[in-house]
């Protein structure tokens, strides 16, 4: 008798994401893809979670090798639970969505890794570019606002 688990199909799981809405003013840091999940749409920078990983400790590290630019204290703001089914492969992202502001406001933006992303700028939050990812196109349409209110400013963690 032959062993079951090396015959049966390999099933996709979910994995898990993680990504930042960097703050600016009442502008987002948004690159525009270049993968085979979201081809040419804009989205936040973000990464795989890895194993051992805390969310703002993926969200740091992910920011960084795509952009190199560095944050302050990162802040939980929502979870999302997307699956793509439409796309070549299809796929299951259960992904956490942080805020945080940059450590230095004069940091600039740099493409680190131009074969997943054609390049990183700022965007007012009321005239975001099209086409937008579709989680976050989700988001937008949904009424969410990544910016902290009044009583709740960011700038203070």
């Amino acid at each position: 008798m032959q062993n079951r688990v090396g015959m049966e199909e390999t099933k996709p799981v979910p994995r898990v994401g993680v990504v930042l809405f960097v703050l600016k003013g009442k502008s987002v840091l948004l690159g525009r893809r270049r993968s085979a999940i979201g081809d040419s749409t804009f989205a936040l920078p973000g990464g795989h979670l890895e194993f051992g990983e805390s969310f703002e400790e993926c969200g740091a590290r992910e920011l960084m090798e795509e952009t190199g630019l560095k944050i302050g204290k990162a802040e939980y703001l929502t979870v999302t639970n997307n699956v793509f089914f439409e796309e070549p492969k299809p796929a299951h992202y259960v992904t956490i969505f942080l805020r945080a502001v940059l450590a230095n406001p004069d940091q600039v933006p740099q493409n680190l890794e131009p074969n997943k992303c054609d390049g990183w700028d700022w965007y007012d939050w009321d005239k975001l570019p099209q086409p937008l990812f579709w989680p976050l196109e989700k988001m937008v349409r949904s009424g969410f606002n990544p910016f902290p209110s009044q009583s709740h400013p960011l700038d203070s963690c």
